[in-house]
């Protein structure tokens, strides 16, 4: 037979095979429809539809159900990741087709994420109103003889990851802040913790907070995040207060910032809520007994370390069990990435009573502010901050503030001639002028390298750990912070930003007391009742910017409340 014949028959074979195909359509349809019909027992069948976010994007399902039991399921996730998210819902489909429901079908660990986007679709199908799960946990009360809270700042560098396509570093600083309410024993009883990376212009990462350096420094940039340097920014005093105003804390960032089993919010949630009813002892000894001594991960045995493997087979068969309950956890606790528990432990050394008989929620909120000055160096060389302001707060049952604790990391130019601030020269391959001996006088440029930078980030202290080394007019900033904070409670956060348009000054933040010599200052201040003028002196001692170049002090309190999620903690005798 020719080959013109072969292909002739093949024509024949296949025009054949799609008759067969489609003349066995019905056949095909028919027979699954009996076995859903079988599967019903007589029920009515159902065919529903839902949606819900899972990892990469939605999740879509069809569920066929025959009253409350789920008999056939198809689920669509295209964007999920092939290996993890894929193999998850095909998992998933298998344990509820044989369950007949999702109850009692638990997340596919390493892709809690995907898991609870089906989950939720299925929920929403079935017609069932999603609640949140963190304020479902939050509303069981927690009873303490006494409640004492405190913040914590941990500060550190990081070298990497790599560098760019044109061989210049990558590096970034991180600053882990945790809010943490204890009881007399220092048990957790709530906690939030959130951080703030700001990286090199370089990193490939489209939502990281980037710094190109202080005004005058520049950086490779990769401004479209392809992996490719495609400019060099200098930086300006517009530029620089751009970048600061700009930086977004790992939670603010959201559903932009993924990691292996979901976002970091995610994450840090499920250690949250793990690490309520620990003591710091004992959640310092179970980190040091179940997180890598390599990376601070929490061990699940897919490590590829030979002292991780060794270290996971040495555990029992309930231990590893028991790390089932932070499955969905994957991240270091402790690494170049951050110190999340190192804010913990500074949060507990800090504590504070707290006064109220009920707290009802717990916010963080984070503000970010850059400063031009004051003024320049003996050489012309302009000095520079920038400021991160924290504030935990714990509302009562009717959203007033129980308790309040703000601290503030400022970071300065190295010519900056304070001799507490602490220090930036900038990123590895910059430099800057230099007062290391405090006197006002230049007498030296810094070169920084990659220990220089380490050593930089690792010493700084916030406003409140510099102590009675940061004094202010009427006291030490911690004084008159704490002045402030007691002045507050009592308040809903409402009435603190009205109480602040109110009675301080629209020029640079500070209570008015009479005393300003600024024009609209003074009209303000005389518009003020005898009775008004009188209230104020609740704060005399208290004379600083609550917003201003120093930093948004406020806008971190209103941004606690924005933050704010429910607990329910009493106090008993």
């Amino acid at each position: 037979m020719s080959n013109k014949g072969n292909l002739a028959g093949l024509g024949i074979m296949a025009a054949a095979a799609v008759v067969v195909v489609a003349g066995s359509q019905p056949l095909y349809n028919a027979i699954q429809e009996k076995k859903l019909q079988d599967a019903a027992g007589g029920e009515e069948i159902r065919t529903l539809t839902g949606q819900a976010e899972g990892y990469g994007g939605p999740i879509s399902v069809t569920v066929t159900a025959a009253g409350d039991r789920i008999i056939d399921l198809e689920i669509t996730g295209d964007e999920e990741t092939p290996d993890i998210g894929g193999a998850a819902i095909s998992s998933l489909k298998t344990s509820i087709l044989e369950n007949q429901s999702i109850e009692g079908v638990d997340a596919i660990s390493g892709a809690t994420w995907t898991s609870n986007g089906v989950l939720d679709a299925i929920r929403i199908a079935m017609g069932e109103t999603l609640e949140d799960d963190t304020a479902m946990a939050a509303q069981e009360e927690i009873q303490a003889s006494e409640i004492t809270h405190g913040l914590g700042f941990y500060s550190n560098g990081r070298l990497g990851p790599g560098s760019d396509d044109q061989g210049t570093g990558v590096y970034s600083f991180n600053e882990v802040v945790a809010y943490v309410l204890f009881d007399n024993e220092g048990t957790i009883l709530d906690l939030e913790v959130d951080q703030l990376e700001v990286a090199t212009p370089n990193y490939d990462g489209e939502s990281m907070p980037g710094l190109t350096g202080f005004p005058g420094q520049s950086y490779n940039a990769d401004t479209d995040h392809d992996g490719v340097v495609d400019t060099v920014l200098k930086q300006t005093d517009d530029t620089f207060l751009a970048d600061v105003d700009s930086w977004q804390t790992k939670r603010e960032r959201g559903s932009s910032y993924k990691l292996n089993s979901g976002t970091w919010t995610d994450e840090m949630d499920i250690f949250e809520e793990y690490f309520k009813g620990m003591t710091v002892e004992q959640l310092q000894e179970w980190y040091d007994t179940y997180c890598s001594d390599v990376n601070g991960r929490p061990l699940f045995g897919t490590s590829e370390n030979e002292e991780d493997i060794a270290k996971y087979e040495a555990f029992t068969d309930e231990e590893k069990a028991g790390l089932d309950a932070i499955s969905g956890a994957t991240m270091s606790l402790n690494d170049a990435h951050g110190n999340i528990l190192g804010a913990i432990l500074k949060a507990y050394d800090n504590r504070r009573p707290v006064e109220a008989q009920e707290i009802s929620k717990i916010g963080l909120g984070i503000t970010n502010t850059g400063r031009l000055g004051p003024g320049s160096d003996d050489q012309g060389v302009g000095v520079y901050s920038f400021n991160t302001q924290a504030s935990g707060v714990c509302y009562d049952t009717e959203g007033k503030i129980a308790a309040v604790f703000t601290d503030v990391m400022e970071v300065a130019t190295p010519n900056y001639d304070g001799e507490s601030m602490p220090g930036l020269t900038g990123f590895p391959g910059q430099s800057y002028n230099a007062d290391t001996d405090h006197d006002g006088v230049v007498d030296t440029v810094l070169e920084q390298t990659e220990d220089s930078f380490l050593a930089d980030v690792a010493s700084w202290q916030t406003k409140r750990e510099r102590g009675s080394s940061y004094k202010l007019n009427s006291g030490t900033w911690t004084d008159e912070m704490d002045i402030f904070e007691n002045f507050f409670v009592g308040m809903t956060t409402d009435e603190v930003s009205q109480w602040f348009a109110d009675y301080c000054s629209d020029v640079n933040g500070r209570p008015l007391f009479g005393t300003s010599e600024n024009e609209e200052d003074i009209a303000k201040y005389e518009a003020f009742t005898d009775e008004e003028k009188a209230g104020l002196d609740a704060i005399s001692g208290a004379t600083m910017s609550l917003r201003d170049a120093h930093g948004d002090i406020l806008g971190s309190i209103e941004k606690a409340w924005t933050n704010a999620k429910d607990t329910l903690i009493t106090v008993t005798e």
